[in-house]
């Protein structure tokens, strides 16, 4: 099978299990310019059906790791009165297009799908997690992530760029390897003299993925219900320092009803 035929089978078996899945620094003038939109922007949306009691609209983005996580992402910020929108792709998801056909028109997607979340749901914090499918030179990487700081920026919103936790770098993943690794180097650098963060997730999982520590489900890529807990806690306390919210005990949301989700019955969870 040749590679376009290959990535093609790869992302298509992705989407139909995702269907059912589901270092900082910044100018202090960028910042602040960022503060004072993301501040107007908050006064705006409180009004809005649904508005949350914290003034912060967040939009969490990603692939389908970023999916798994989603459930008791949500369910841990909307417990600190947080409003949130999932959009997650499974088998897919990527800003970096790479030159690979499938994920050039899947980050082309992904632009195309953010531009509209913007508009429907106006973020105040754009959460992208970096996904297993960034593919390209360091530059091309570089390039992106600068690209969605400024559209952050200009839609008055704060971005936050998360490392992707450890993943089994398989036969499929091995030939883009190099991106993998330089992907979570560029997201910071990227995040240097601009309005965002980055959040190197390494401090939760480690860096291997076979490591109790990375709480991999079966499938050595994806986390189930308390690895996903695990990461909506980091998540949202270091959300908290940068947004300026109290996160919600655990105890007031880890056991809900998102650990039911059909994802992680499909991720072999118990």
């Amino acid at each position: 099978m040749d590679l376009t035929s290959h990535l093609f089978a790869r992302l298509a078996l992705a989407v139909v299990a995702g269907a059912a899945l589901g270092g900082c620094g910044a100018s202090s003038s960028a910042d602040d310019r960022a503060v004072d939109r993301a501040d107007d922007r908050a006064e705006s949306t409180a009004t809005q059906p649904g508005a949350s009691r914290t003034g912060v609209r967040v939009l969490w983005m990603g692939d389908s790791i970023a999916g798994a996580q989603a459930p008791a992402v949500q369910a841990a910020l909307e417990a600190a009165g947080v409003t949130v929108e999932n959009a997650t792709s499974d088998g897919g998801g990527n800003l970096v297009a790479g030159d690979h056909p499938v994920t050039t028109k899947a980050a082309r997607d992904t632009w195309k799908a953010l531009k509209e979340h913007i508009s429907s749901f106006r973020p105040t914090v754009i959460a992208y997690q970096i996904t297993t499918y960034d593919w390209g030179t360091a530059r091309e990487q570089l390039t992106a992530y600068r690209k969605l700081a400024k559209t952050a920026g200009d839609a008055g919103a704060r971005l936050v760029l998360v490392s992707a936790p450890p993943f089994k770098i398989d036969e499929f993943f091995q030939p883009h390897a190099a991106s993998i690794k330089s992907a979570p180097k560029m997201a910071a650098k990227a995040a240097d003299g601009t309005n965002a963060r980055f959040l190197d997730a390494s401090e939760l999982w480690g860096t291997d993925h076979a490591a109790a520590e990375a709480q991999r489900s079966k499938d050595g890529i994806h986390s189930c219900q308390q690895g996903s807990a695990a990461f909506a806690t980091w998540f949202a306390k270091h959300l908290g320092e940068l947004a300026g919210f109290t996160p919600a005990a655990p105890a007031e949301w880890a056991t809900g009803a998102w650990t039911g989700d059909d994802r992680f019955t499909k991720l072999g969870c118990s």
